[in-house]
């Protein structure tokens, strides 16, 4: 499971998500060219995007596959909104 906050410069948590990402081996199988964020995320490490980078990550859940769909989409969609709205927020997928 990769779990989802929103953190500061501190790495104080400022928001989570009530859900996580079901990691499932299809992940590894994303196309880096078409998905580059999504395609960082493993099960066991961390990736930090920051303000910049929401814009491409928001485009890149539109694009995700139904089969990757969920719950953890429509709350990373509002960590991203946290984090575009706030000043040095990073928002965290955080493997195990």
């Amino acid at each position: 499971m990769i779990d989802l906050a929103v953190r500061g410069d501190l790495r104080d948590v400022v928001a989570r998500a009530k859900v996580g990402v079901e990691w499932t081996a299809a992940f590894a199988d994303l196309d880096p060219t078409n998905l580059p964020m999504l395609f960082a995320l493993t099960p066991y490490g961390d990736a930090v995007f920051n303000k910049r980078q929401m814009p491409t990550l928001l485009a890149e859940l539109d694009r995700l596959p139904t089969a990757f769909g969920g719950e953890w989409v429509a709350q990373a969609r509002e960590l991203c909104q946290v984090v575009e709205c706030g000043q040095h927020l990073y928002l965290w997928f955080l493997g195990d």
